[in-house]
Parts: C-alpha cells; structure tokens; sequence
C-alpha cells in the first residue's frame, strides 16, 4: 500500500492537502462564528481575518529566504508542525477560557496559523516542482491546488457550520488540528521527490529578496505589483463573510456555511478553467489578471445593488471564480517563469501581495462598512476593482513572459 501511494505520489499529496485544508476552514468557519456571535463587530471580524493574512507582511519575505537557502522540503514540514500546534491551541481555547479570554485566544491561535501558513505555503510552491517530471507539468499540476484548496472550501464551511450547531465549536477546532497529521505523515513516509533538481542560495547578498525582484524580470514584477493592487481594493471578502452572510441570508452558522461554499464552488469553477487552460494562459499575465480583477470588481458592485439571496449568491459565486484565478493565476505565473533558485523567493513576494494585501483590505472594508454602509463599501471598492481591470485589459493584455525555465 505505501508502494502504491509513492508511486503517485502527486495525487497522494495533493489529497492529503485537501483534507488538511478542509479542516482548516471547518475549523475557521467556528472561529468567526463564535466572534461575531459573542460581539457582532465587523472590525473583530476583518482583525481575525488580518490576524490570519498579514503576518505574510513579516514572514513571507524571511520564509522564502529560509526555503532557498534550507530547502523546500526542511522548510515545509516544520511549518506543518507549526500549523498543528497553532491549530490545537485554537482547540483547547474553547473548554479552558470564555468571554474576551476565550477571544484573545482564538486571535492568538490565528496569529500562529497565519505565521506558519507563510512558511508552509512558501516552501509548497518551491517543492511542488520537485514532484512533476516534465517541466510542462508544472503548471497544471500547481493550479491543482488551487482546484483543491477550493474543494476544501467547499466542504469545510458546511461540516463547520455543521459541527456548531450539532455538538459546539470544540470539535470542529480539534477536527481542524488533526487534520495537519496528514500532509506531515504524508511527506515523512510517502513523498519520493526530485531531490537532486533543487537549486540553494548561499548566504549574502545573492540570497535576499532584493536580488529575487530584481533578477525576475520586469514582466513577473509588473505581475506582483499589480496582483497586490488588485487584492488592496477587492480581496476583502474573506474576513468579512461572516457579516455578507448574515446580511444575505440570516446569521445562523449553517447560513454562514451556505454562504461561504457558494464562494467555493465559485472558486472552484475558476480554478478549474485556470488548470485546464494553465500552459496557455501562464503566457499572457495581462489577459489572465485583467478578466480575474474585473469578474471579481463587478460582482462586488452587483452585491452593493438591491439583491434578492439568489441575487447574491450569483455574485458571491462569481467573486470566488474572480478571485480564484487573481490568486492561483499570480502563483502560476510566479512560480513557472522564475529561475528555481529564486522559486522560494518569489512565492514569498507573491504572498506578501495578495495575502498582504487582502488583509489590509479587509480591514479597509470594514472601516468603510462602519463609516458609510454595507452597500457603499462594495460599490466603491468594486468600482475601483472594475476599473483597475479594465485598464490591464487595454494596457497590458498583449504582454507576454519569456520562456518558462525548466522544472530543475
């Protein structure tokens, strides 16, 4: 049996990042109910959300240093142990604290897997290269993740909401924690990657971030610049998911589940057009980022319209397709036309961008929701995000990235 899974190997990783990652958000759809249901603050909700995004400020850049220098593979099974701990933290918060101690702890708990999920997702990227034979393999086999972080999403939120509502928070966060044994079992005991096609940094200068952005080439720059202007006005939707669903359909956590995996099925759509169409559209940023940003600006200003709940679960559907090719699609292009000895460099800056720059959005949403109204925040944001992607579409839809590099 562990001979069968070696052999495929790529399916076996991918699956076990799957289940890990839908007891992620079974585990994060019970942390945002319990805050919004014992506060009902939008800010607390987009903090949550920060707490979980913008430690990607801080640690991406060090993380994808640390990826370069050690090696994927070192690097991303200590971040999975850093996620489990983080995780059972969450975990045991819920029988041992109540009231703003049982909030903080739950922050804390967020903070760590924010922190650990840099380094995870970071030292991911680079390693993924290392289980494909074929340098055209790459890209359909990275967009995967996408197709399966989303199907996570899916199912995640409903066995959360579920979970709540039939036995209370605590197992759901525990289900969440268990969860991270998977892909570290897996890749202690069945991974068999291309070792010897790994490229390290040496200490110095040749090793730091400045040398990656500068030595990527001006098209991968444009990419990350713009990826974190685009997730600055529009990627906000995460953290403040709990208070779209209670305004949508009601504030119960089944809802909130409901909610959050029309967003999946959404994303999982997008994810799955960016697979299939990955060694073409990998060659045209301005088409792929310019069509993400401005499906995703335009469903948002359809949620500032007066909706019915079908109405909104349309346009909630499309944010996630949006948003899942802007995110998947950036990783895409990062990752398979920049040199492997830069690989992890550069899934740190493009974490730093959309990561970072969704969570400074979302608590940019919820000082905006506060000040002049749900429907406001998403009509302006939206607009900017419309036309942001209108202008890629018409300045930059003609660019094209150098050849890719091969997979060592």
């Amino acid at each position: 049996m562990r001979r069968r899974l070696t052999r495929h190997q790529r399916t076996t990783f991918l699956l076990a990042s799957g289940l890990s990652t839908a007891g992620s958000f079974a585990g994060l759809t019970a942390k945002g109910w319990l805050l919004m249901h014992g506060n009902a603050n939008p800010l607390l909700l987009a903090l949550h959300f920060a707490l979980l995004t913008l430690p990607t400020l801080v640690v991406s850049g060090p993380a994808g240093v640390l990826t370069d220098r050690l090696g994927s593979e070192r690097v991303l099974v200590r971040a999975q142990w850093g996620l489990f701990v983080a995780a059972v933290l969450g975990a045991i918060a819920i029988p041992i604290s109540t009231g703003s101690t049982q909030a903080a702890l739950l922050l804390l708990s967020t903070l760590g897997i924010g922190t650990a999920s840099a380094y995870e997702l970071t030292a991911r990227n680079k390693y993924v290269a290392l289980l494909v034979d074929t340098p055209e393999q790459l890209g359909p086999y990275l967009t995967s993740f996408s197709v399966i972080f989303n199907v996570g999403k899916l199912v995640g939120p409903p066995l959360g909401g579920l979970l709540l509502a039939a036995t209370g928070p605590t197992l759901a966060l525990a289900l969440d924690a268990a969860t991270y044994l998977l892909p570290i079992s897996t890749l202690l005991w069945l991974m068999a990657p291309h070792r010897e096609w790994e490229q390290r940094s040496q200490r110095g200068a040749a090793a730091s971030l400045t040398t990656a952005w500068r030595e990527c080439g001006p098209g991968l720059r444009h990419v990350l610049v713009f990826t974190a202007v685009a997730c600055l006005v529009g990627f906000f939707h995460p953290g403040l998911a709990p208070l779209m669903a209670s305004r949508l359909l009601g504030p119960s956590p089944q809802e909130l589940g409901l909610f959050t995996s029309v967003v999946a099925a959404g994303s999982i759509s997008g994810g799955v057009l960016l697979q299939r169409r990955a060694n073409l559209l990998g060659e045209r940023p301005g088409l792929l980022l310019g069509l993400a940003t401005l499906v995703t600006g335009g469903a948002q200003v359809g949620l500032a319209l007066p909706w019915s709940p079908l109405w909104g679960l349309a346009m909630a559907y499309l944010i996630g397709a949006g948003t899942a090719c802007l995110l998947a699609g950036t990783n895409l292009l990062i990752q398979v036309h920049a040199p492997q000895r830069l690989r992890g460099r550069m899934a740190g800056l493009g974490q730093i961008a959309f990561l970072g720059g969704g969570g400074l959005s979302g608590l940019m949403a919820a000082g905006l929701t506060l000040q002049a109204g749900f429907s406001a925040c998403f009509g302006l944001l939206g607009s900017l995000g419309v036309a942001l992607g209108a202008w890629q579409l018409l300045q930059r839809r003609r660019l094209q990235l150098e050849p890719r590099f091969t997979a060592g």
